[in-house]
């Protein structure tokens, strides 16, 4: 018989654990995504940094430059115009870039907005694969799509265990008792 175990925002169980059977078995399923959870964030919040403490990378020519990057991708590209698009202003482009892997990463590793994080780490390794890594034959040699796939569970279970999210909901449920 499967049992069920209800979480607070700290992640203890309802029960205070009593009922829960010993080892892994005992570890409530929501746990679950935390490893990935704490990987992708950890993971967009160093890419983030690394490309705003990077000399030269938001140049549009030069070694190591995003422009370089995207001139040397845009033939290869799955989708032409969205290359075009960031070559109209690399800079920029870079800029959003870095700070969208910074914001997402913050918002999935302290579960701040999580399923908007996880819609913003999909979309940045959406737009990735179509430009940048398109063109890795075989396709699972590119890390973008892997990653694009990584993103979807916690786009679709949030982030409800330790974390703001499960935080703020905890509290709106004691309001809502209270009155």
């Amino acid at each position: 018989m499967a049992q069920s175990f209800r979480t607070n925002s700290l992640g203890t169980v309802g029960d205070g654990g009593r009922n829960r059977p010993r080892g892994l078995r005992g570890i409530p399923p929501v746990y679950a995504l935390l490893p990935l959870r704490v990987f992708l964030g950890v993971t967009f919040i160093y890419a983030g940094i690394d490309k705003l403490t990077t000399h030269g990378f938001f140049g549009s020519s030069g070694p190591g430059s995003i422009g370089v990057m995207m001139h040397g991708v845009r033939d290869s590209a799955a989708i032409p115009a969205l290359v075009d698009l960031a070559l109209k202003s690399p800079a920029g482009f870079g800029y959003a870039i870095a700070l969208g892997e910074l914001a997402v990463g913050i918002g999935t590793l302290f579960g701040i907005l999580g399923r908007v994080a996880a819609a913003g780490g999909a979309l940045i390794s959406l737009s990735l694969w179509l430009t940048v890594s398109w063109q890795s034959t075989p396709y699972y040699y590119g890390n973008d799509l892997a990653y694009l796939m990584a993103w979807l569970p916690l786009l679709l279970a949030g982030t409800p265990v330790l974390s703001l999210d499960a935080a703020w909901s905890d509290l709106g449920l004691r309001r809502r008792r209270a009155l």
